[in-house]
């Protein structure tokens, strides 16, 4: 009997870490939700009112929307993070591209947000100005916010894609979750993906009813490898297995 529990816990101990990591990396999966769509809401002044820079304005609160916006990026890089030591042993290339994807997402979004307390910045100096002098401001600031709004369509509005399809087929070939679970995100890349082109080439708008149901399929898959992973993680034998060609 003590050595078949001594036998059971040599071959239940390796799996611990990576149930741990998995876990991890689906709390930072809804951490993202939980900070990106707050963001949105809270940032609105800054983004919609074109003299925002030198208006009263409302600081504090795109400030807290900054502030998640860099929650969120990097929550996303934690994600990857997270994964990689055991997503390595089941494709390290895919493992690997995954990791540098969700980082250039993030450097993006970081850009943005850069842009957007430089508008704060500016704002406070500023706010109450007139003539030549507010005239400036005005067309600095919605340069600014201009270019916000273009790394808004790179980060988030793109990058998912190439996150799902990276991390979908790895998790898809490998079974390492149920493929339903891949297999929405990988639908849904190709549709972000040209949605996403359209909205570059400027035959769609990023915020219309087209580019909201070419997101539903990557929210859909992303909430919910970030629930599974929380619940049930991946496969417990998913580390003694060879690696998925």
């Amino acid at each position: 009997m003590t050595t078949m529990i001594r036998t059971t816990t040599a071959v239940r101990a390796p799996s611990d870490p990576m149930r741990r990591n998995v876990f991890i990396a689906g709390v930072l999966y809804l951490i993202t939700f939980a900070a990106s769509i707050p963001a949105l809401i809270l940032l609105h002044p800054v983004l919609d009112d074109s003299t925002y820079i030198i208006s009263s304005g409302s600081d504090t609160r795109v400030l807290w929307g900054c502030l998640l916006d860099m929650v969120n990026a990097l929550a996303a890089v934690g994600t990857s993070v997270a994964l990689f030591s055991v997503l390595k042993r089941r494709n390290e290339t895919l493992a690997l591209g995954f990791v540098t994807s969700r980082m250039l997402e993030a450097a993006i979004i970081a850009v943005g947000v850069v842009s957007l307390l430089a508008v704060v910045t500016m704002r406070q100096d500023y706010a109450g100005t007139t003539g030549a002098g507010a005239s400036m401001a005005v067309t600095t600031g919605q340069a600014l916010v201009a270019v916000r709004d273009w790394t808004f369509l790179l980060g988030p509005g793109l990058m998912p894609a190439f996150n799902a399809l990276l991390l979908g087929s790895l998790l898809y070939r490998s079974r390492l979750v149920p493929r339903i679970i891949p297999a929405t995100g990988l639908i849904g890349a190709p549709l972000l993906l040209a949605a996403a082109i359209a909205v570059l080439f400027g035959h769609n708008d990023q915020v219309s009813t087209w580019s909201f149901v070419a997101t539903l399929p990557i929210a859909a898959w992303e909430f919910s490898i970030g629930i599974w992973m929380i619940v049930k993680g991946f496969r417990p034998d998913a580390a003694e297995e060879e690696p998925a060609l």
